[in-house]
Formats: C-alpha cells, structure tokens, sequence
C-alpha cells in the first residue's frame, strides 16, 4: 500500500530533476560559454533569462491549470520537461537553439514544482507537513550535491551537452514514479481567476512575495559566477571543481533541512538574525576572497544560509491560503518559486553588471545590500502577523 512517504519521495526525486536542470548552468557556465563563443557574462544570461521566464509564466499556468485535475496536468508538465531538455542536448553549438529549451524548461519548471507542493499539502499529516516541505525543497539542494558536480565532470570528460541528456535520461524515471506512486487526485469545483487572485490583497502575501525576491536575488549576485570566483579568484583547480560543488551542494542540504526545523519550531519570528548575519558574509567576501581558506569559508557558510527561508515562507503562505483564501490554495503553492526565480533573475542580472563592472569580489556587496532588504521585510512581515487584518478575501 502506497504511503505519503514514498509519494514524498517521488516528488524529492522530482524537485531533485528540477533543480537539476536549472542549476545545471552554474557549474557548466565556462563551458558554454567556450562553446557558444560568448563571454562568461554573456552566458550568465542564460540564469537571468530562464529565471524570468519562470517566474512570469508560473502565476499564469498555475491558475489555468485549477480547474484541471492535478494529477494529469503534472505528468504532462514533465513530459514537456524531459522534451525541453532533449532539446537542450541537440542544441550543441547553436545559441538559438539552446535558448529556445531554456525557455521552454522554465516555462514548466515552476507549475510542477507548484504542484509538487500541492501534492504535499494534501496528502501529508497536518503535524508533518513543514518537515515535508522542507524535503521536498531539499531536492533542489541535492542536486546541488550530486546533479551539478556530475554535470561539471560530464562537461569536461565529454561535452555539457551531455549533462542535458543524463537529466532527461533521469526525468524519464521520475516520470514513471509520478505514474505508480501519486494520488489521482481531481480539481476542485471550479474556481473563478479572479476570487484566485484576491489573495493578493493581502499585505501578509505581497510582503511575503518579497522576501524570497530579495532573498534568492542576494545569494544568486554571487552564486551565479561561483565557478568563475573559485577558478578565477581562489585558484581552484578545474578537476577540483567538482569536489568543491559537492561539499557546497551538502551545505545547501543543510540549509533546507534546517528550514524545515526553523519552520517548526518558531517560523518567520527570528528569521532577521539569520539574515543578519548572511549579510555579514557578504560585506567580508571582497575581503576574504583574497585568501583561500577564507573564500571558500565564507562561500560554504553563504551555501547554508541560502534556503533558510524555504519552509517558513512557504507555510507562511499556505496558512494565510488556508484559512482566509482556501480558493487559492494552488495559486499560493507557487508564490515561492515565482518570487525566488524573479530574484535569481535580478540578482543574476545585477551579479553581471557588478562584474562587468568592478570585478567578481565586489558581488557580495550587491548581496548584502540584499539582505540589508530582506532584513527590514521580515520585522515589517512580522508585526503584520501579529496584528493581522480584521478582514481577509474570504466573501
């Protein structure tokens, strides 16, 4: 008899397939760039752009996909998932090409992993459900772990197209597991969009939306040209890289777990100290680049701070959807990753001018100027959940 359990660890696999895909670029951004005959910053693009698409496409799909059973429309996103990254290996040297599949995994990308989150909002125990959420999320981390490395050590015993290939290869798997272990579960009563969307009225959701914004947009001024600093800067070695990418992937598997047990145990209402000190970090990074061991120090303490805020934000979210907004369940499932890919997408974007710029140190001053931001709409989010609004978007 199928349990929560192994469902949940079919849509870890799933997360893991995602995070995969879209972080993949990280560790290969060198390499393509050689290969599309474009510069580092140039290929730093290829993050902003597949970001942005994300995150503007996620609240569109999403809200198309409510009235539709939850069930079929996730094994249709991936198997237009595993197309895109199909595409992706063909695409070889050709810029266009490679564009158009980025564009198309991230048009899918967030409405499964939306639904994912559904998925387990449904069918995990009450108790539970924060410490699931936090695994699920933990899927993205590891692929930090193992996804990307492997795509690293693929690029330079081969080719990276071939790190596509594997992904699709892997994707074909999950889709299989999605079709044995998942609940066929069907949409609700239809929903109107506009009774969807009245959840955002409420300021505890456009502060919320915020804040992985400028969270994901602080980590990824940096994360985005990681290789690039540890070649360029700290001297690692190339067949080194791999190694490093592995134990900062196991960082990032520290961070969402110890989401999952901040989520628990006191939620947003400490969540400051945190960024205090992640934007401490960042400020010292121009310094501590300039040695080794303290470079990649920092670099491996910015690694578990990245996904502290996965799981408070994304209970915070669904208990405003459940108990003001109960129509807009599905729609608040994905205001996470909407909100976090919209900040890869900024932060990317800003990592590039600051390296064009001033050079690959200064980008830990664009992510603690970040954090400075995040560090405020936390204490703002937390007053307003302390005196919430006397009416909410329930009619």
């Amino acid at each position: 008899m199928k349990t929560y359990k192994l469902q949940i660890f079919t849509l870890v696999l799933m997360s893991f397939i995602l995070g995969c895909s879209e972080f993949i670029i990280v560790g290969i951004l060198s390499d393509v760039a050689a290969s599309l005959k474009i510069s580092v910053v140039q290929a730093g693009y290829f993050v902003t752009i597949f970001a942005l698409i994300y995150a503007v496409t996620t609240p569109v799909i999403t809200t198309i996909l409510g009235k539709y059973s939850p069930y079929r429309s996730l094994l249709v996103l991936t198997a237009i998932f595993i197309f895109a990254n199909v595409l992706s290996f063909f695409s070889g040297g050709s810029y266009s090409f490679f564009l158009i599949s980025r564009i198309i995994t991230a048009t899918v990308s967030g409405p499964m992993i939306s639904l994912g989150l559904t998925f387990t909002n449904k069918i995990v125990p009450p108790p539970r459900k924060a410490e699931m959420i936090s695994f699920v999320f933990s899927g993205f981390s590891i692929a930090s772990v193992f996804g990307v490395p492997l795509g690293t050590l693929i690029s330079a015993k081969s080719d990276w197209p071939f790190a596509f290939l594997a992904i699709s290869l892997l994707s074909l798997g999950v889709f299989a597991l999605l079709v044995l272990t998942l609940p066929k579960i069907h949409s609700e009563k239809p929903v109107r969009v506009v009774n969807s969307l009245r959840i955002l009225k409420d300021a505890r959701i456009q502060i919320g939306i915020l804040l992985p914004l400028c969270s994901a947009a602080g980590v990824y001024v940096f994360y985005t040209y990681l290789n690039p600093i540890l070649i360029n800067i700290l001297n690692y070695s190339e067949s080194s890289i791999s190694i490093f990418l592995f134990i900062f992937g196991i960082a990032s598997i520290i961070s969402n777990l110890l989401s999952g047990v901040i989520a628990g145990k006191s939620g947003m209402r400490r969540m400051h100290f945190i960024y205090i000190l992640q934007a401490m970090l960042f400020f010292s990074l121009p310094a501590l680049l300039q040695v080794k061991i303290g470079g990649t120090v920092v670099i491996l303490l910015l690694g578990i701070s990245m996904y502290l805020l996965n799981s408070p934000i994304q209970m915070h979210f669904l208990t405003v959807a459940e108990q003001d907004y109960p129509e807009s369940i599905i729609f608040a499932s994905s205001f996470n990753s909407i909100s976090f890919n919209f900040g890869i997408s900024m932060g990317s974007f800003l990592g590039s001018m600051i390296v064009g710029t001033f050079g690959l140190p200064y980008v830990g001053i664009g992510g603690g100027a970040f954090a400075i931001i995040t560090i405020l709409l936390i204490l703002f989010l937390n007053r307003l959940n302390a005196h919430p609004p006397k009416t909410h978007g329930r009619s």
